[in-house]
């Protein structure tokens, strides 16, 4: 039997309960289609059904020299209720933006660099990064990706959320390389609040032109 796809099911069944949606149409057999919630700055995925949504549609968080869209959920809510398997999230980051705090987690993390270039620290060592570069991080592997080059770099993160109900689920270090990048907290927690201390809020905006190629 392929549990797997029960667990899926059941998945499904519980996003599209709690999305406050009319479900009685739910066959197990069969995976329904979640169409995405329009809010005042974009469309967001919301139940546990398939979808499809262009980037430029979707609900963006924007603070300077840095814009992202999360496909997947952005909140705790959002991520446990929904989309409890998989992280998927956008970023563009101008020239020295960090797309986060050096940091750790329990779960696998990937990244693929659309367009431009980017500065890879990972267990205290750089590695620059350019169009179509992979990157693999295993959990625990301490990392952070700055944009590089004399231009907007566009990045796609994707995260297990395997463990994430379990909490806690990793750790921002304080890192002297990361530091030079402004991509250290000043020292080790695990409160986003603490390590994020120094970085503006990202507001929630609507998709701008020119924030994507084409």
């Amino acid at each position: 039997m392929r549990t797997d796809l029960f667990v899926g099911a059941t998945v499904v069944a519980a996003g599209l309960r709690d999305s406050g949606r009319d479900w009685s149409f739910y066959d197990p057999t069969m995976v329904p289609e979640a169409t995405p919630e329009q809010t005042e700055h974009g469309l967001v995925g919301v139940g546990g059904g398939w979808f499809v949504m262009n980037a430029r549609d979707a609900l963006w968080y924007h603070r300077p020299g840095r814009q992202s869209v999360s496909f997947t959920g952005k909140t705790e809510f959002e991520a446990d209720t929904y989309f409890p398997m998989l992280g998927v999230q956008l970023a563009v980051l101008e020239p020295g933006e960090p797309n986060s705090m050096y940091h750790w987690e329990t779960e696998t993390e990937a990244f693929l660099v659309l367009s431009g270039e980017a500065l890879l620290i990972v267990e205290g060592q750089e590695r620059p990064l350019r169009q179509w570069d992979f990157v693999h991080c295993p959990p625990k592997t301490e990392h952070v990706i700055v944009g590089a080059g004399d231009g907007p770099c566009i990045v796609l993160a994707m995260s297990s959320r395997e463990n994430q109900a379990f909490g806690p689920y990793g750790e921002y270090t304080a890192n002297e390389v990361a530091r030079r990048y402004g991509a250290s907290p000043e020292e080790d927690t695990q409160d986003g609040d603490v390590a994020d201390a120094n970085v503006p809020d990202s507001e929630p905006s609507r998709y701008r032109d020119g924030w994507l190629p084409g």
